[in-house]
């Protein structure tokens, strides 16, 4: 993906839907199944559902062109949390899935050691919050 983002709507789409493509790609180089993308359950979307072995993994990516507005993963705060939780909880019911699950972020920001220009680094935090 290339370009500045200009602070609009069409760019952030299009930034986050590269993000999404990228975290899909990473997570099916290590094994995992992709089930679903960009899901609304409980009024709430879900960028991912994975299946890694019996366990079923809902990932919230967050793709960013600059830290201006803080780490990434501060953006996936208590408030973000509770609401992927509803939305898990409400896939789960729907597709009556008893199994285990858990909550991936999967981040993508400028390596700040790399070219401005160099693809966006992705990090992986696997169980990156408990659902209480």
């Amino acid at each position: 993906m290339t370009g500045r983002r200009d602070g609009g709507g069409d760019a952030r789409r299009s930034l986050g839907a590269y993000g999404e493509a990228r975290a899909a790609e990473h997570l099916e180089s290590r094994g995992y199944r992709i089930v679903a993308r960009n899901v609304r359950a409980g009024g709430v979307e879900i960028d991912l559902i994975a299946r890694q072995g019996r366990t079923l993994v809902f990932v919230e990516v967050k793709a960013r062109r600059s830290r201006r507005f803080g780490v990434p993963e501060e953006a996936v705060d208590a408030r973000k949390q509770e609401r992927l939780v509803r939305g898990a909880r409400a896939w789960l019911a729907a597709h009556r899935h008893r199994g285990r699950a858990r909550f991936d972020v999967i981040i993508l920001e400028p390596d700040p050691e790399a070219d401005p220009a160099a693809e966006l680094r992705l990090r992986h935090i696997e169980n990156a919050f408990e659902t209480g």
